[in-house]
């Protein structure tokens, strides 16, 4: 009989987003490279435990792919996808927005969602 304590890991789904100030590539890395970290911090995620990430962006911003970013944060073998945001009218503009899957030992109440600056607007019920 294996004696060993057995960890139960569940697929959960981080969501995050954050404003940036112009549609520079400068701006879309460095506010990515914020996204990405908090969600990671904020979840206590490693590398290794991500499954992948899918970056949107709002269709003014098209400088440079968010996920080059994470490349650069080293997740070079993570599964990394970009993809526009529909463009909805009247919707934030400038708003870079990933949802992250990972596995972890938290339960889906201790996931934290992560928005930045102005995208912080998107979801005032969450602590910030």
């Amino acid at each position: 009989m294996n004696t060993r304590e057995r960890v139960t890991v569940s697929v959960r789904a981080i969501r995050g987003a954050i404003q940036v100030a112009a549609n520079t590539r400068e701006e879309v890395l460095s506010g990515a490279t914020e996204l990405v970290l908090e969600v990671l911090g904020r979840n206590d995620v490693q590398s290794e435990d991500l499954i992948s990430i899918l970056f949107t962006a709002t269709p003014d911003l098209t400088a440079e792919f968010p996920a080059y970013a994470a490349r650069q944060l080293g997740l070079t073998d993570v599964p990394l996808m970009c993809a526009s945001e529909i463009a909805v009218p009247g919707a934030m503009p400038r708003t870079l927005r990933l949802l992250a899957h990972v596995e972890t030992t938290r339960p889906r109440a201790e996931i934290r969602h992560v928005y930045l600056r102005g995208a912080a607007a998107l979801r005032t019920d969450l602590p910030q």
